[in-house]
């Protein structure tokens, strides 16, 4: 129940939304009938034009690919079942409140219900609907005045020819939805997960069963019946990932696409991406902007940060690179992977990571990122300099046809790379990254170095090696890690004249 407060600020939210909505929408007072019967139909042919026409202030960018496939599939399945599974920012709700309002414009769908974690949630997802039925001057100059007398409330209103809506809380009885004759012919679920909630199985349990058995049975048979579900995935078990298991389908579009790149870059640039994630953590945002979510690790608990000794003094030194070409150990991973490169020095029996590059990015970045790491090494004064770089039979098509011709590409000829190609046959990632990486951190013997712990770089790589489980999807930088401390661990006494694993490329670029 609304408290006294909440009420007052319901009451700003909507003055302030339906004000900006009526001064949003002018309207021509010059226009002919004609011309405006003409312009409606025109409009209703193509409902991006309509969306942009009747919500200016929604319509602020323009629509990505997915966008309009995502509209064109909603509009041409009356009868349908979705998740939408969009990052934030790429406005999920406010897309399925034009695809809404406009089935409801034009008599597609009558009976609507708004579904959240709570039922002041529902109301303020309710909110853009009913100040915009209330306020926007295009839609009353053209569709006629919607707002009706005694059935007008936040959680709950009927326009003047019909149409209702109703807001409702997980978990309460959708009784009392059928208006007149018609059922509920669309439902929306928005925001239905907690993270609360979603710590406790047996909760999300309940609130899957109250949906599949109270609430979607108040759909009529004869009818179709929309169904869409507006929610990231923020847990490995929640209500989406539930509901998804059953939809039509489970679109899912993180803020970046497997190339690294903005899905929706008319709107978020990739420098806003960059600002953003640099202000929270990479685990915060693999759930809320990538779908990705991270349960605590149950192999390193903390990782040692100190000052590392002067790199030309440790005992050997190198640059491990990991493309990140495949992901055969964890099974089909649907997020881009991380393209990692890091400095890594030991001395007597400890291991320093000293710098880190670690990003979804294209091949020819994570060139670029070698030629750094090698500047690094130069910069510090390492007098034998070493670079390796993971290519196992995966990767191997990729080193050779991309990498390689980008790092002669890269090296102008002048400045070459020593390279080798590490083709170790490795075995399942998690137990590699555990067998190696775990025994020398319980004894402080792995050493972060605290000089870069501010980095964002070497932020993701806490966030990976902390989140590291055998259920882990990201673990590119452990990996990363792993490969390099086992070649110093292992191949010390030969390191001066390499080594060989296999059929190994150990050249200069």
């Amino acid at each position: 129940m609304a408290t006294k407060a909440e009420d007052k600020k319901y009451f700003e939210q909507w003055q302030q939304f339906r004000d900006n909505t009526r001064k949003a929408t002018p309207i021509d007072l010059t226009e002919s009938v004609v011309d405006k019967n003409n312009r409606i139909a025109k409009l209703e042919k193509n409902p991006e034009q309509w969306f942009k026409y009747y919500f200016p202030n929604f319509y602020t960018s323009e629509p990505a690919p997915f966008h309009i496939k995502a509209t064109k599939r909603v509009l041409a399945n009356l009868e349908w079942f979705e998740v939408r599974s969009w990052a934030r920012e790429l406005s999920k709700s406010g897309r399925t409140m034009m695809e809404d309002l406009y089935m409801a414009m034009t008599g597609r769908k009558s009976n609507f219900l708004e579904i959240s974690s709570t039922y002041d949630n529902a109301c303020r997802l309710l909110l853009p609907y009913k100040s915009i039925l209330e306020a926007n001057n295009r839609i009353i100059n053209d569709y006629g005045v919607q707002e009706s007398i005694g059935n007008w409330e936040a959680g709950e209103f009927t326009t003047r020819k019909g149409v209702s809506f109703r807001a409702l809380g997980a978990g309460q009885s959708p009784r009392g939805t059928r208006k007149d004759e018609k059922r509920p012919d669309k439902i929306n679920i928005d925001d239905i997960d907690t993270d609360e909630e979603c710590r406790n199985p047996e909760r999300i349990k309940q609130k899957v069963k109250w949906i599949m058995e109270a609430l979607i049975p108040t759909r009529s048979i004869s009818s179709d019946l929309q169904i869409m579900i507006c929610g990231n995935i923020i847990a490995k078990y929640c209500c989406v990932t539930e509901m998804a298991k059953l939809a039509d389908i489970h679109d899912i579009v993180n803020i970046r696409d497997k190339e690294g790149k903005s899905t929706w870059p008319a709107k978020n640039s990739e420098a806003n991406i960059d600002r953003v994630l640099k202000t929270i953590s990479w685990s915060s945002a693999q759930k809320e902007y990538f779908n990705n979510p991270q349960s605590s690790g149950d192999v390193f608990q903390e990782l040692k940060y100190d000052k590392c000794p002067p790199l030309k003094s440790c005992d050997n030194v190198l640059v491990y690179a990991d493309p990140s070409t495949s992901n055969k150990d964890r099974g089909v991973n649907k997020q881009a992977s991380y393209k990692s490169v890091g400095v890594i020095g030991k001395k007597g029996t400890k291991y320093y990571l000293y710098k880190v590059w670690i990003k979804q990015t294209n091949n020819s970045k994570f060139v670029s990122y070698l030629y750094e790491a090698y500047s690094y090494l130069a910069a510090h004064e390492v007098d034998v300099k070493r670079i390796y770089i993971e290519n196992n039979s995966l990767q191997a098509p990729h080193y050779e046809q991309v990498i390689l011709p980008e790092i002669k590409k890269q090296g102008g000829g002048i400045l070459h790379l020593p390279i080798t190609a590490d083709a170790r046959k490795k075995t399942d990632k998690y137990f590699r990254i555990e067998g190696t990486l775990e025994p020398k951190n319980r004894l402080g013997n792995l050493i972060f170095n605290i000089a870069e712990k501010n980095d964002p770089d070497m932020r993701v790589m806490e966030d990976q090696m902390l989140g590291v489980s055998e259920k882990a999807k990201m673990m590119d930088g452990p990996d990363m890690l792993e490969g390099g401390v086992w070649i110093l661990e292992n191949k010390t006494v030969q390191m001066e004249g390499g080594y060989s694993f296999g059929a190994v490329n150990n050249r200069k670029f």
